[in-house]
């Protein structure tokens, strides 16, 4: 297992890469697939000390030029906006797949809603909660303003899923950025998105989710994922902000895993926990909350390699990104 990396790691310059068919395997491409998660906080720019920069609000750029430094091949985002105002009104999702060259994305909304400042969010009722987004052509092309997640794709897509989780019945006392001490806060749905890619190695499911911050609630989500993408290919890959510390998740899943029928003719192997990384708060990272979770990966022969890890700084949210390389 990789080190802590997570203190003080400079954002990594982009790969260079052989140029390569996108979608035919005229050149076989051995190279490993780096997959990342980003919690990007609606692309809001943070100061040093962990509170809001006022100066750069509502522009689009700093985010985007944030998720393509991690020149990921499969990316996972999370607390993502379209048409808000707090953001400028830019569609993120877009934007972003635009920007890093993505042959494929979508964005599931968790809730359509106006952000408010006072207020929260404002919901609007004529839009349902779960709607996805994609390339024209690909997915709904409303302009209601909604916060969500996306899973954008270098790798050839070959389908997707996506499913919405209703709100807990509770609000917590969480720590907010730019705001001293806890803020009592009512948590919303959230969404989840997965599909089905074309490796370098044949087909593997990427799923992106963002869990409750309610516990016990997160944990009932995680278990319903598992169950939601038992029918996909393996390997699986999680990849997300699942509000739950150090190995919980792991832990919960190799649970459900024993528990579920078995799958002949043989157990494959479980669930690992691919990333160990404090990623927030990202000025002074303390806990991990954002996780790189796979079941199925081939076991390769002989001593364990680990695969390389970062958790960089960027100058986009309170999260920081955390990012894998993989043989897929």
């Amino acid at each position: 297992m990789a080190a802590d990396s997570s203190r003080g790691d400079p954002i990594r310059p982009q790969r260079v890469r052989p140029e390569r068919p996108l979608y035919g395997r005229a050149v076989i491409d051995s190279s490993p697939v780096r997959l990342a998660t980003f919690n990007v906080l609606h692309g809001r720019q943070l100061l040093a000390d962990g509170r809001p920069s006022p100066a750069t609000a509502g522009t689009v750029q700093p985010l985007v030029e944030a998720v393509a430094s991690l020149d990921a091949d499969v990316v996972a985002l999370q607390e993502l906006d379209r048409f808000q105002e707090r953001s400028g009104r830019a569609d993120q999702p877009r934007a972003i797949a635009e920007a890093t060259g993505a042959a494929d994305w979508r964005y599931a909304s968790a809730f359509h809603a106006r952000s408010v400042p006072g207020r929260s969010w404002v919901r609007d009722p004529s839009e349902p909660g779960l709607r996805v987004y994609g390339p024209p052509g690909a997915g709904h092309d409303g302009e209601v303003p909604s916060h969500g997640v996306a899973l954008l794709s270098r790798l050839p897509v070959l389908s997707w899923r996506a499913r919405r989780f209703g709100a807990p019945p509770v609000a917590l006392p969480l720590p907010v950025a730019g705001r001293a001490g806890l803020t009592v806060i009512r948590d919303h749905p959230r969404a989840a998105l997965a599909a089905v890619l074309e490796g370098r190695r044949g087909p593997f499911t990427a799923v992106a989710l963002h869990l409750s911050f309610v516990p016990g609630w997160n944990v009932r989500q995680l278990l319903a994922v598992h169950r939601w993408i038992s029918d996909l290919p393996r390997p699986h890959v999680l990849l997300g902000d699942l509000n739950l510390l150090g190995t919980v998740p792991v832990a919960t899943l190799r649970a459900a895993e024993l528990l579920a029928p078995p799958r002949p003719p043989a157990p494959r192997p479980g669930w690992r926990a691919l990333a160990r990384a404090r990623t927030f708060p990202a000025h002074r990272p303390l806990v991990q909350l954002d996780h790189v979770l796979a079941a199925g990966l081939p076991t390769a022969p002989g001593p364990h390699r680990p695969e390389p890890v970062r958790a960089p700084r960027t100058p986009v949210s309170d999260h920081r990104p955390l990012w894998v390389e993989l043989p897929l």
